[in-house]
Formats: C-alpha cells, sequence, structure tokens
C-alpha cells in the first residue's frame, strides 16, 4: 500500500515546520510532541558567499555575481523524458536567482521554436505561471533549474511539435562555499582556507577582532612562527607590527614611527675550548679573553665552581689542580648583547655589551660614539655634563691623576656667587707658548704673560 498523501505531508510539515523527524502519525504525536531534532541539511559548499551583493532589482547585464540570460541568452530547455511528455524541462543550469531577492527575479517562461533563443522572447510565446485558468500553471525550482508544469494539463492551446521551453532569468555566479570537501579550498568573502592555510583573495590585511573587550588568544603548547626579512624587506609599518629582523637577529615591532627593537637582553654560549688533562697542567689558553663568572668549566662532564676550581684572567684558564691525564675539560663562555631602552631610528642605534671581548659599545646611526674596555673608554663627540657648573670631575677625596689638554678654559660666571677670595667672578683661558704660559681674561680682552723661572 502506498503512502498516503497525508502522512507525507505530515512528514514535511514536522520536518520543515518545527525542525524535528517523524516517529508516528499525526493522530498519536503531533508535531509539537515530536523530540528528536532532525534540522535541514546546509551544504558549506553551495552557500552564496556573495549573496548579499545580489542587487534588488536583476539588472540588465551579467557581473561576477549575477548572469543575466535574456535575449540571445535566454535558456533552451531540454525535456525530461523520463517524465510525461513535455511535462518537465531543464535548464541544466542551477543556482537561479528566486524572487526572494526581488519580484523582478521570477523567471519568465516561453514556448517556442526550438534553436532560436534570439526570438523566443515575445508575448505571444510566454506563458504565465498562474496558468490560463485551464490547470497548466507551472512551477521553477530555482536551485535545480528545472521548471515542471505542476498542474493536471499542459499549457492550453500549445503544440510542443518542434518546439522548446525556454527560460529568462538570472543565476548566481559568484563565490560558494564556508566549506570544501578534502584537498579543495573552500572560500568566504574574500578569504580562502586551503587545508591550514587562510589567505586572502585580494591582498587585504586578514584581522580577528573579538569586537569588544575581549582578546584574541592562541593556546597550546607550541609556537607562533611570525614574519621574518631584511630590514631591506621592512614593510611600511603599521603600529604594533611585528616582525623578526634576520641581518639584526632581533624581534622589532613598528611603534608608528620607525621599526625598534623588541627583544631585552640575551645571552648566547659562544666557543667551547676543548683541553685533554696530563696530570700537572693548570694553566689553559683559551681562545679569546673572559672572566671568571664568564665562564663555565667542566671536567669530564663534572660542573667545577668558578673562583674555587678554577679563575680566568684575559685569555688564560688557571685550575686549581691540574686534571687528571686524558680527563677531556670544556670551557664554554658568553657573549651577551643587551638592548638598553629602545633602539633608535631604523635600528642603527644600539649598546652592545660583549663578555667575550670584555668591550662595551655604543652606536648612533651607525657609528661607534662610546667604546669601553677595562682600561679606557674612548668618546667620538663631547663630553657635557647635564647642567652648567653644577656637576664635577671627580672630588676631594678622589682625583684624576693626570689631565692632558690643549687651551685650559676656567669660569666662574655660571655660578652664584665669586670666588672665595674677593668674590668676584671671571672668564680665563690658559694656552701655551714656546717658553711661557698665557693668561686671557674673556670679559676685559687683557691678556698676560706667566713669568716662568727655570729650574737647572
Amino acid at each position: 500500500m502506498a503512502i498516503s498523501d497525508t502522512q507525507k505531508v505530515d512528514y514535511l510539515f514536522k520536518k520543515i515546520g518545527f525542525g524535528t523527524t517523524k516517529t508516528d502519525t499525526n493522530a498519536n504525536k503531533l508535531a509539537a510532541n515530536e523530540s528528536i531534532a532532525s534540522p535541514l541539511l546546509l551544504r558549506g559548499d553551495k552557500v552564496w558567499q556573495q549573496a548579499g551583493d545580489i542587487p534588488a532589482v536583476k539588472p540588465s547585464t551579467s557581473s561576477s555575481i549575477v548572469g543575466v540570460y535574456t535575449g540571445a541568452t535566454t535558456v533552451e530547455c531540454t525535456e525530461d523524458i523520463t517524465a510525461t511528455g513535455n511535462r518537465t524541462w531543464k535548464t541544466n543550469s542551477t543556482d537561479w536567482i528566486p524572487p526572494e531577492f526581488g519580484s523582478t527575479y521570477l523567471v519568465n517562461v516561453y514556448i517556442h521554436t526550438s534553436g532560436d533563443a534570439a526570438n523566443a522572447e515575445d508575448i505571444s510565446n510566454k506563458v504565465f505561471v498562474t496558468g490560463s485558468g485551464n490547470n497548466d500553471e507551472w512551477f521553477f525550482d530555482y536551485q535545480s533549474g528545472v521548471l515542471n508544469f505542476i498542474g493536471d494539463n499542459l499549457p492550453n492551446g500549445v503544440n510542443f511539435s518542434g518546439k522548446s521551453v525556454y527560460i529568462a532569468g538570472a543565476r548566481y555566479i559568484g563565490t560558494f562555499g564556508v566549506g570544501a570537501a578534502a584537498g579543495e579550498d573552500a572560500n568566504l568573502g574574500n578569504l580562502t582556507i586551503s587545508d591550514t592555510t587562510i589567505s586572502s583573495s585580494n591582498n587585504d590585511s586578514i584581522i580577528l577582532d573579538p569586537n569588544g573587550t575581549g582578546q584574541v588568544e592562541i593556546v597550546g603548547t607550541n609556537a607562533v612562527t611570525i614574519p621574518s626579512g631584511t630590514t631591506a624587506q621592512r614593510p611600511a609599518g603599521t603600529t604594533g607590527d611585528l616582525r623578526f629582523n634576520i641581518d639584526t637577529e632581533v624581534l622589532e615591532v613598528y611603534n608608528g614611527t620607525v621599526w625598534e627593537n623588541a627583544s631585552g637582553d640575551t645571552e648566547v654560549i659562544t666557543t667551547i675550548d676543548s683541553f685533554t688533562g696530563d696530570g700537572s697542567t693548570t694553566a689553559f689558553t683559551l681562545s679569546n679573553s673572559t672572566t671568571t663568572n664568564g665562564t663555565i668549566v667542566t671536567n669530564n662532564g663534572v660542573m667545577q665552581e668558578p673562583g674555587t676550581s678554577y679563575s680566568v684572567s684575559g685569555t688564560t684558564l688557571t685550575m686549581t689542580e691540574a686534571p687528571d691525564s686524558a680527563t677531556t675539560v670544556l670551557v664554554r663562555y658568553t657573549a651577551s648583547s643587551y638592548d638598553l631602552g629602545r633602539t633608535v631610528g631604523d635600528s642603527d642605534s644600539s649598546i652592545l655589551v660583549d663578555d667575550s671581548s670584555a668591550t662595551i659599545t655604543s652606536t648612533i646611526n651607525n657609528s661607534t660614539v662610546i667604546e669601553t674596555t677595562a682600561t679606557q673608554t674612548e668618546f667620538t663627540g663631547n663630553v657635557m655634563p647635564a647642567a652648567d657648573a653644577t656637576y664635577n670631575l671627580g672630588s676631594s677625596s678622589i682625583r684624576w691623576d693626570n689631565l692632558y689638554t690643549t687651551d685650559l678654559h676656567l669660569s666662574n660666571m655660571g655660578k652664584d656667587r665669586g670666588n672665595d677670595v674677593d668674590g668676584t667672578q671671571g672668564d680665563w683661558t690658559i694656552q701655551e707658548g714656546d717658553e711661557n704660559l698665557y693668561l686671557i681674561s674673556n670679559t676685559t680682552g687683557k691678556r698676560y704673560k706667566i713669568m716662568l723661572q727655570e729650574i737647572v
């Protein structure tokens, strides 16, 4: 016995109206009492991504989103020979835009001589959706592109011999999908998802916006790979941009004006020196100068205590006890680079603390301005106090040993009081002559010679 129309309608009512599956007849279980969810299938690969860009009025010409079929492009259908003669006709195209998007998208149906699409759109050839009053209405399935004369009769008075059904309307031809089958790309707007890669199809930025007070979080125990490149490959930069510079080997961030060093101090284990003990030798020559606390020494894999088991002076490692014969002594020492403050400009200004060479180097605009070693500090520019007549060079208890200079300029004009003898202030320059010293007053312009007596 065939399924009754009543049962079919009950199934559709429960499925479409309530999103549930039919488990019993309506007499035994109403739609509101069905509890097993059965939502309609929504295929991600068939979603019209650009549906929001479909105009409310059908355009006159095709675009990248809407394909228009009229005039010579009116679609000539083929008869479905599996159905009753002339009852069903196929456009062989899917995704026709329904009147849901606007009344002008209602397709027009014509019956006209086969092979003559250009002349099909004539009012005399048109058959109306409401029929002619003879139960000869038609229904067009916009998703499948199939037309069916759904009434009991075919269009009144139409002879189908040598004729075809023609459809004039519009189809969605834009981008599809929010997902895809394995091995295929999925598209969502201007985003393309290929396997585990998300890319922009129009070279725009990909923005993750929590749209509130939340944060974008990346969880897990692995790592995040950020862009890397040379200094020359830096982009124009937007405030907050982060990248790794392979030239400077530092993490850098764009502060809104320039790229600056984003990393803090770095400790890097450098050269490893290896020695073999002979039972008597206690002093070993290192490949670089370092310090006791800047070295890690192992004796056959056993860590040695700095200052107790060994000491380092320059390039000489001295062991307290001579390593046994055939014992392997490994010496590791570090080079430390510190970003003391932010890097200025295009990462061409920095302070480098190098333990291996015992040198501190300050660089501005790629030029060394201060270099400090264990014995001296060299300046390539002027050394200035932060304020006039405020700070001392040395003190009464800690004095510089010797002062080497050319002209000597002396002035107390910037102080709030004069000297301790007569309370006056002055501005003088002492200059060297062949046999005399000269004293010049910079306030009066008077010049004096300091009388010198030779000691034999």
